[in-house]
């Protein structure tokens, strides 16, 4: 099993940025992929990016494209999402999810973490 533990949520303006960090531990050697999803106010859970682990190819909604970045630094198991120009309608609750497929999507993930939230202001 994989613990995944999010920061660096919090309540910004639009068009400013902020960096997502999650730090994953436990049986990292069974984690193919890690990403992130999201969750507003009153939706459900969407995709949002992730990341393979050993080809190091990276998925984004279209939603994100061009604004978001995802990446790990090398040597260790964290993930970070560089979010920059955001907007109001990003606002949501931000969840790192792991999980030994190639991808993640809400079927293959296994591990979640507590979530963090995301605030963006007009």
């Amino acid at each position: 099993q994989v613990q995944l533990s999010e920061s660096g949520g919090g309540l910004v303006q639009a068009g400013d940025s902020l960096r997502l960090s999650c730090a994953a531990s436990g049986r990292t050697s069974n984690m193919n992929a890690i990403g992130w999803f999201r969750q507003a106010p009153g939706k459900g859970r969407v995709f949002v990016a992730d990341i393979n682990s050993r080809r190091g190819l990276t998925r984004y909604a279209e939603a994100v494209k061009g604004r978001f970045t995802i990446f790990r630094e090398t040597g260790n198991d964290s993930v970070y999402l560089q979010m920059n120009n955001l907007k109001p309608e990003d606002t949501a609750i931000y969840y790192c999810a792991a999980s030994p497929s190639i991808i993640v999507t809400l079927n293959t993930a296994d591990s979640w973490g507590q979530g963090t939230q995301v605030t963006v202001s007009s």
